[in-house]
Order: structure tokens, then sequence, then C-alpha cells
């Protein structure tokens, strides 16, 4: 029972963050427990279930490179602003998304997620924004942190 009041604040500070930062797209990506590879598990303004079938390898993807560094990433212009090729962003195609800005979920000080913030149009995220992100990160941490198994 438990588990579902968890999911339930999960989806609630993702659809808060969505209003906040005034964006399109609120997307969650937790590395898995076995092997390398991240998968997005939840999304909030999703156009498609896409997302439940991305996988990308650890370093590769918005989702990989974000965990891989550990460090946070702003995309303005996709696919203008990249590095490597357009297939290398499937969240990015899949959702049309033409900006994002991604954070990494840490635990036990160790990058295992992402949340990740979009929008269908170029833009630039504001320091105030990416903020809000950082701290709603923060709070789905915390709400996760007995689930992740490192």
């Amino acid at each position: 029972m438990t588990e579902i009041r968890e999911l339930q604040q999960v989806i609630e500070i993702c659809d808060q963050l969505k209003g906040q930062v005034h964006c399109d797209f609120v997307g969650l990506a937790i590395q898995n427990e076995i092997g390398p590879d991240v998968r997005w598990h939840y999304a909030s303004g999703n156009l498609n279930d896409k997302y439940k079938r991305i996988t990308v390898r650890f370093g590769k993807g918005i989702a990989g490179k974000i965990i891989s560094s550990g460090s946070p990433m702003m995309m303005s212009h996709f696919p203008h602003d990249i590095w490597g090729k357009v297939t290398d962003y499937p969240i990015a195609l899949a959702e049309k998304l033409v900006s994002c800005y991604a954070v990494p979920l840490f635990f036990n000080d160790v990058p295992k997620g992402v949340l990740l913030v979009g929008k269908r149009e170029a833009h630039t995220f504001s320091e105030f924004h990416q903020q809000v992100a950082m701290e709603a990160a923060q709070s789905l941490e915390e709400i996760l942190k007995e689930y992740i198994v490192l």
C-alpha cells in the first residue's frame, strides 16, 4: 500500500513541476538495478507511450549522459545544439522536444536517475526554473530512496 502512496507523490511532484516551469513534458528515468541501461519510468505531458519502451545505455541519450556525468544539462534548440547523432536522443525524438533541462537524481551519493523538463519549442530555462527542477529532484530522491538498489 505504501508503494501506491509513493507513486502518487511522484506523480504529484512531476505534475506540479510541469506547471511551475511552464513546460510541456516532465519525465523520470532510473538506471536499471542490473546492468548499465537507463529506462524512462514516468512521464507527464507525454504525446504517446513510446517513452516506456525507450532504454538507453549508460552515457547515451539525455538520461545516460546525465547519469554518467552526474551533472545537469540544458538543451535549448534540438537538434541544432547537440553532440553526436539525433538518434542518440530518443526521448527528444519520441516527445518532439526542442528544449529541455535535465538533472540527476542521487541515491547514496551515486547518480542513478534523471528528472527532465521539456518544451516543444526553442527555450532556455531560467536559473529560477532550473532551481525548481533541482528541488523537485531532491524531493523525488527522498521518496524513491528505499526503492533504488545500488
